[in-house]
């Protein structure tokens, strides 16, 4: 194996391919709003957790990352790539919903991420990203505190290596020609300072401030 497949390999299983059950279900939520299902291209697919948010809603899942996790569930086709240097190993237009979840901020070029996930999307299908939401409270006042993101501290690189702003995301959809885009937050924060998180109420009230993640979806219309 060479020694870029190797930093590849151990950044995949330091994530251990999993992420929050809030950010799933937000995406789940956001999908089941726009009746979407068919094939599910999960780019960065880790253990599978988005499957198991939205099964029943999808016919069949694609499932891509640099290593098969052991967790991941049979009935996803997996495929290896290494999403930072391999285009995704599926044929144009096969997806009705292409997912990075928790995927963009490791890599090293998002924006061909994003063209990858508009590629294989057919058209009327949907693109859906998230990520690390750095105008949340807590990443900001981390970021006057250290001089970095609260995701992207020592202790999360080189897993975490680019941190997007929302206006990043709008702007990669929007050269990508995206339409219905929408962006959402997890309702799901962190206390500074704290390991305990606001009240789904009280994160409700100001969810870009109050929310660790944040999720952008969008439509390949044309």
């Amino acid at each position: 194996m060479s020694p870029i497949d190797s930093t590849v390999d151990a950044r995949a299983r330091r994530s251990l391919g999993r992420g929050h059950d809030r950010i799933h279900a937000a995406v789940a939520a956001l999908l089941a709003a726009r009746g979407a299902g068919g094939t599910l291209v999960d780019a960065g697919c880790g253990t599978g957790d988005l499957w198991r948010a939205t099964r029943g809603r999808f016919a069949r899942c694609i499932g891509i990352d640099a290593i098969m996790y052991p967790d991941l569930p049979g009935e996803i086709v997996f495929r290896e790539a290494d999403l930072d240097r391999d285009p995704l190993p599926v044929d144009d237009g096969t997806a009705d919903v292409a997912a990075g979840v928790e995927v963009i901020e490791h890599l090293e070029n998002p924006r061909a991420f994003v063209r990858e996930l508009v590629r294989v999307t057919r058209p009327g299908g949907w693109i859906v990203i998230t990520t690390p939401n750095q105008l949340s409270a807590l990443s900001l006042l981390t970021l006057v505190v250290k001089g970095r993101f609260s995701a992207f501290q020592e202790s999360d690189y080189p897993a975490h290596r680019t941190a997007l702003l929302e206006i990043d995301l709008r702007r990669m959809a929007a050269e990508n020609r995206l339409e219905q885009v929408d962006i959402a937050y997890t309702r799901w924060g962190r206390l500074p300072f704290s390991g305990l998180h606001y009240p789904a109420a009280i994160a409700a009230l100001s969810p870009r401030r109050l929310s660790d993640n944040i999720v952008l979806i969008g439509c390949r219309c044309a």
